[in-house]
């Protein structure tokens, strides 16, 4: 694999006696032609022993010319020819003259794979690229971009020699060779010899078998990023196959990227300070004082959490997002808060949109250092859609904070204050401000609704007083909240509790911006609104609007109008790239002051009833069936999860005809959705007024339902066992940062998903939007930057007919290079289907499954399904490079089930045999 000239660790006195070793053996036969004399040297004596004359000189032995200057291959062919050595026409000078220059390392780059015992790899190169540079010299073989290795070809892919003055300057140069080397498609052996060359006993000479032997770092590869070939990889399985979030959906009439504002961002000196300044300087409680005092209305951002959130099912991207960022810093410092994470972000970036939400937060805070960023936190459903332990929810807010979290707005979704201490208690103790929010539900200015009156609310917000809040929140999640009740609210509260309060509502009525004005009349001391752009409808009233409304005025804002329509430019163009999933919603609806529902729920409820076959023309029945079922529930109230709850079951009530009278019929039998049945039995909290009794038994069928909150009920997560567990998984190809930890408490499923697809396709969140749903039409070129100072080109080609396999060839150019990946075209059926693989990255491999340990034809097979076996027992044998291999049981057991056939030819980690220990 490595050979070195001169030899590093041979004294003079040796070398003379192996020369004369050599010649006396040539002479003793009457040798008279150039050749090879080898011999072994003994690492312990020193001593070295005589193995075998060949009549040639080898390829490897390129190292020698590169000491002495000689051409060895052209010398064999003129002393064959009757040239003598000494002469000029030899090019072969006398022993005495022959002079040591420098020293020269080569190593052979094969397709052999240093994970799976070195066994020959072989498929299609799809990438090919080689070093230069002064004294680097190839030997290729047959490697290039496009190349067809074979299970019988020889593994040899290119011979790279490195020359230079001084051994550790020869490995060095040898090092930086092989780090330049790129070839993807097949397995190598690249990896080892970077770790084998700069390995300090090899260094010190020891080249013994025992050297590789009881080096197990030697094996402990860094795993390979390979970024460009898993994103080409994903682009090509989006041109393919498409991406079925888009699927029959409307497309984008533009697919260029979104034009930043034009102004001058100044890097150096920081953005201008803002609230995080003065949140940190002054802590939560002065803060929160400050609020008080100051006369301005402050004014808050949802484009990057709820407006898109309830206007395109949460679609956002990272990239749209931090694009912008900057901006933001510099063009509105006085910005109170910027809310951006938490909420249905958390789980689509990770089940949608295949990116990690943590990295989004961190790239948020990086750029934008001067505001405060604010996060929706669902109490004990922290921001999943169930009741988590109580450390575990600690845990999550931890992280949050530590990531770049300032202002947590907490709520319940029953308004359960009970429920939300162990989540307030966690931002208390992060020294966040914590912003307890009421959800604001039916209409405490009509006198015949009498459940959520004034009274209720007040009394609610001195709990959260008692708490330790900051804020006071109110969390106008369906946009019922009109004009005289936000006055009438925010009056009340700002009188008798003495908290700042801020408002947030929907527009789905479009009135919204009326009691936003309301409110602020009021004495609300901080508002939320969405950029122009990505206001009105389902999301919240227009922040540019508001503040014109109140610019002259007592509370005027701080903003500046201008810069928020310079921003509303860029989002009104990301927009236009998420028209897929823009609802057909075209106007106001006050049906929500029938039904309820949530702005970040009404789209989303219409889209979940189209893929159940319920047309736009039954929408109607789907809103009066929600209003129904809140009755039936107790009227509850409605925000996630609870608004799910809702939501489900109308679905199911319009779906399958069912009349109110038979969901409370006790003799008519319902399958209750499992959110329903999660509700009744108390597993997201207790709703005020209690359940309906009949409705409870019913949906419970007997079963005792909790009493008591639920995080008491389900007791303290091991957290040490849970990452363990999480570390061992088969999707874990690494183990988790404290961030992923959390994600996976959050979603273990969803999680796990998104960690597979990490894996597959690499970090997607850098491709452009229209790329990422729509992938690239022929010609097209991109530039992707995967990091700072590194872009890639992608430049689109073609794709192939379908192959026999079911798959297809996408052509790309990479960086000017020629590139290509296989793509399985999910449309057509393979003529021969794939044969499961067995992958135990991460130590995913199932006890039993045996695998291929190389590619090759399978020779013979010694069992058959429900033959008992023992461990070490031969199960088939395999013929490769003129090799025959026996596959070998790991366990004791049962055969159930053979997978392979004698003359069949399979690909290392093919499934062969499945064993039941």
């Amino acid at each position: 694999v490595v050979e070195r000239a001169p030899a590093a660790f041979l004294t003079p006195a040796q070398r003379d006696a192996l020369c004369g070793a050599a010649l006396a053996i040539g002479r003793a036969v009457a040798y008279s032609n150039a050749g090879t004399v080898e011999f072994l040297q003994d690492a312990a004596s020193g001593e070295f022993y005589f193995i075998e004359v060949n009549p040639r000189i080898q390829v490897e032995h390129t190292v020698t010319e590169e000491v002495t200057g000689i051409d060895i291959v052209r010398a064999q062919i003129k002393l064959a020819e009757g040239a003598v050595i000494g002469s000029p026409d030899s090019g072969v000078p006398l022993q005495e003259d022959i002079r040591l220059n420098g020293h020269a390392m080569q190593c052979r780059v094969t397709s052999e794979d240093p994970e799976n015992d070195f066994v020959p790899d072989y498929g299609r190169i799809t990438a090919y690229r080689s070093p230069a540079g002064f004294g680097i010299r190839l030997d290729a073989g047959t490697a290039y971009s496009g190349a067809i290795i074979t299970r019988y070809y020889d593994s040899l892919l290119v011979k790279v020699t490195a020359w230079a003055p001084r051994p550790e300057e020869t490995i060095a140069r040898m090092h930086r060779a092989l780090r330049e080397f790129r070839v993807r498609g097949v397995a190598t052996n690249l990896r080892f010899l970077e770790q084998l060359i700069v390995h300090p006993r090899f260094a010190a000479g020891d080249y013994t078998t025992r050297f590789v032997d009881t080096t197990p770092e030697l094996f402990q590869f860094a795993r390979k990023r390979d970024r460009a070939s898993r994103l080409l990889q994903f682009i090509g399985d989006t041109i393919v196959n498409g991406n079925p979030q888009v699927a029959g959906r409307p497309r984008p009439a533009v697919l260029s990227e979104p034009r930043l504002p034009q102004v001058a961002l100044h890097q150096p000196p920081a953005p201008r300070p803002g609230s995080r300044q003065r949140l940190e300087a002054l802590g939560p409680e002065r803060f929160a004082a400050w609020m008080l005092e100051q006369p301005q209305v402050l004014l808050t951002d949802t484009t990057m959490r709820d407006a898109h959130q309830s206007l395109l099912a949460t679609r956002f991207r990272t990239r749209d997002m931090v694009a912008i960022a900057p901006y933001y810093a510099e063009l509105l410092p006085d910005l109170f808060s910027l809310e951006c994470w938490g909420g249905a972000t958390f789980d689509v970036a990770m089940r949608f949109l295949r990116e990690c939400p943590w990295e989004r937060l961190h790239a948020l805070r990086a750029a934008i250092p001067n505001v405060l960023l604010q996060m929706l936190l669902r109490s004990a459903n922290a921001v999943g859609y169930t009741n988590y332990p109580d450390n575990v929810v600690r845990y999550f807010v931890r992280q949050a904070a530590q990531a770049g979290v300032d202002l947590f707005r907490v709520f319940d979704s029953l308004n359960w204050v009970e429920n939300m201490r162990v989540a307030m208690d966690a931002v208390l103790e992060s020294g966040k401000l914590c912003e307890a929010a009421i959800c604001y539900t039916g209409n405490l200015c009509d006198p015949r609704r009498t459940k959520y009156d004034l009274g209720y609310y007040l009394a609610m917000a001195r709990e959260l007083k008692a708490a330790g809040t900051h804020i006071l929140g109110i969390k106008d999640m369906a946009g019922l909240c009109r004009p005289r009740a936000a006055f009438t609210l925010v009056k009340a509260l700002k009188e008798e509790i003495g908290l700042p309060v801020h408002f947030h509502t929907h527009d789905t009525s479009g009135l919204a911006a009326a009691s936003v004005l309301a409110a602020v009349e009021a004495g609300a001391d901080a508002v939320d609104g969405a950029i122009d752009s990505m206001s009105g409808l389902t999301s919240q009233p227009n922040l540019g609007a508001i503040v014109e409304a109140l610019r002259d005025g007592p509370r005027t804002s701080a903003l500046d109008a201008e810069q928020l329509r310079r921003l509303s430019a860029y989002w009104e163009q990301v927009r236009r790239l998420y028209v897929a999933f823009e609802s057909d919603l075209r106007s106001g609806a006050s049906e929500v002051y029938v039904h309820g529902m949530p702005g970040g729920q009404f789209t989303n409820l219409r889209e979940q009833a189209r893929s159940l076959g319920i047309e736009d023309a039954r929408w109607p029945e789907v809103a009066r069936a929600y209003a129904t079922v809140n009755e039936l529930f107790g009227d509850i109230v409605k925000v996630t999860p609870t608004s799910k709850v809702v939501g489900d079951m109308a679905l199911m009530m319009v779906s399958a005809n069912l009349s109110p009278e038979q969901v409370c019929d006790p003799q008519v039998s319902i399958a209750f959705p499992e959110s329903v049945v999660s509700f009744f039995r108390g597993e997201l909290g207790q709703p005020y007024g209690g359940f309906p009794v009949e409705l409870q038994k019913k949906v419970l069928q007997g079963a005792a339902p909790l009493t008591v909150r639920p995080g008491e009920a389900l007791g303290e997560l091991d957290l040490d066992a849970a990452r363990a567990e999480a570390n061992a998984a088969p999707w874990a190809w690494r183990e988790l940062s404290d961030e992923e930890f959390a994600s996976w408490l959050m979603y273990p499923k969803v999680f796990a998903e998104y960690m597979a697809d990490r894996l597959e396709f690499g970090q997607v969140s850098v491709l452009p939007t229209t790329v990422y749903f729509y992938g690239m039409e022929p010609a097209q070129e991109i530039s992707v930057d995967i990091e700072r100072g590194k872009t890639l080109i992608v430049r689109y080609l073609a794709q192939s007919e379908i192959h026999e396999d079911a798959t297809r060839t996408v052509f790309f150019e990479l960086n000017g290079q020629p590139r290509s990946v296989r793509v399985r075209d999910r449309s057509h059926v393979a003529a021969r289907p794939p044969r499961p693989k067995v992958d135990d990255r991460g130590g995913g491999r199932p006890a039993g499954w045996v695998a291929a340990p190389m590619p090759g034809t399978v020779a013979s097979v010694a069992v058959r399904p429900g033959q008992s076996v023992s461990r070490g027992e031969v199960l088939l044998t395999l013929e490769a490079m003129k090799m025959e291999t026996d596959v070998r049981a790991e366990c004791d057991g049962t055969v159930t089930e053979v997978l392979a056939a004698p003359g069949e030819l399979v690909d290392a980690k093919d499934l062969l045999v499945v064993i039941e220990p």
